[in-house]
């Protein structure tokens, strides 16, 4: 008698296909008439952009989001990038809670590789602790923008537009629906309005932390020596890489302005870059050294298992202590008396080459096809594959070639590349045997 082969998904690729699905439904829903504010429907194409960049959590858009989408929607175009921010097997799992169905194994590990946790026990329960820390947050930052869009919307429409830019920002989504004031401004309206800098600069942050981090932070306070190594990493390295932006932004780009109203753009700017996608001033306005540095930045991206992409603050700092210890020439990569595994800094420099070769093949192919200014294009495939959503202006302008790479690089940034590498590859053996050694002179 035939057996039946079973083709079981590993789950790099239930995560991969769950955000392939995710954008499918949302794309769809949004080609429905009553999505479009003219009511007539928006091309497929369109659709399915803006619905990558949702649950991608990158906020590159084709049409404006306030002016061309109903209430319907942008309600639609908001889920998606709740879900795609939580990630999508946090989203499922939700259900499960609230259905009342058991967590099995299988899911279990799953929900370990989305959240990038270091073992399956306790999974659950940092589930749950993910999904209500998250509702605290998003209603703490629309409550403190509330008053601020209150004089400018009404108190009604101000609703709407706290929760919109609070679950936005905090999924690092960029997303924005100030198009009713200006199309395509973003928040260059409130450059200088203290509390939608700070509330929205906060959530931001905290939203590209990590999970991880949160849940150190909670159970062990302010006791520093107490929390994990990777904690330390990512606290350390995100703080330095917004000071040092800041400092940047604060005296060398914004010098035209007087001091006093430096300080709200060059700390946006230097938060916003790391995956979140508003803008607060108009980027084209920096020096080419000044984009640059941003393309750096963005490549660099939030902290793993976050509501941010890019390569990880983690992956730079693994990369920069194994230059050391090569310096050094110290036989292990070491960070806060803990040796690295090897595997981890092999990891890293992969990312590392991944990203790198992406966005810079297609930002070649962007600018050849497009007729366009190369910095420009690597800004903007820059953007893409760090999930971030800022722009120069010319994501409009593409053609369908240009925004079927940058929606390819949303998704490889959003999802992992090695999460997609290894959903293509068939598990992982044990070697039967290793080759003989013979060097090779680097450098």
């Amino acid at each position: 008698m035939k057996k039946t082969v079973r083709w079981r998904l590993t789950t790099f690729q239930i995560i991969s296909f769950g955000f392939v699905i995710f954008i499918l439904v949302g794309a769809l829903l949004l080609t429905l008439p009553m999505a479009s504010r003219d009511g007539r429907g928006a091309p497929f194409g369109d659709c399915l952009f803006t619905a990558v960049s949702a649950v991608c959590v990158t906020g590159l858009v084709v049409r404006d989001t306030a002016t061309a989408w109903s209430s319907f929607g942008q309600a639609v175009i908001l889920l998606l990038i709740q879900v795609g921010g939580m990630g999508v097997v946090t989203a499922a799992v939700s259900i499960s809670f609230i259905s009342g169905k058991k967590i099995g194994l299988k899911q279990r590990s799953t929900m370990q590789e989305a959240l990038a946790a270091p073992q399956v026990g306790g999974i659950v329960r940092l589930t749950r602790f993910i999904l209500a820390a998250s509702g605290i947050i998003e209603l703490t930052g629309a409550v403190l923008l509330y008053p601020a869009f209150v004089p400018v919307f009404g108190a009604g429409k101000a609703i709407w537009y706290a929760c919109f830019h609070s679950i936005s920002a905090f999924c690092n989504a960029g997303f924005d629906l100030m198009g009713v004031q200006e199309p395509f401004s973003s928040l260059t309206p409130f450059v200088q309005h203290p509390l939608v800098n700070l509330a929205l600069s906060l959530l931001i942050t905290v939203g590209g932390l990590g999970f991880l981090t949160w849940n150190d932070l909670k159970e062990h306070g302010f006791h520093w020596k107490k929390y994990r190594m990777q904690t330390r990493v990512i606290l350390i390295t995100s703080g330095s890489l917004t000071t040092l932006l800041l400092l940047y932004f604060l005296f060398f780009e914004l010098g035209d302005l007087p001091l006093g109203q430096r300080i709200f753009p060059a700390l946006f700017q230097s938060v916003t870059l790391r995956t979140a996608g508003f803008n607060t001033v108009d980027l084209n306005r920096f020096s080419d050294g000044g984009k640059a540095l941003m393309i750096l930045w963005m490549l660099i991206g939030g902290s793993p298992g976050s509501t941010a992409g890019g390569m990880k603050t983690t992956t730079v700092a693994v990369l920069l202590l194994n230059a050391r210890a090569v310096i050094q020439r110290k036989e292990n990569v070491e960070c806060f008396k803990r040796r690295i595994a090897d595997e981890t800094a092999r990891s890293a420099a992969a990312i590392l080459l991944l990203y790198l070769g992406l966005f810079f093949l297609c930002g070649m192919v962007i600018s050849r096809v497009e007729q366009l200014p190369l910095l420009t294009c690597l800004f903007e495939t820059a953007s893409a594959v760090g999930t971030v959503g800022v722009t120069l202006g010319v994501t409009t302008r593409l053609g369908g070639l240009s925004r079927a790479l940058l929606m390819l690089l949303m998704f490889f940034g959003r999802v992992g590349g090695l999460t997609l590498i290894y959903a293509a590859h068939a598990p992982l053996k044990p070697a039967q045997g290793t080759m003989p050694i013979e060097k090779i002179t680097v450098g």
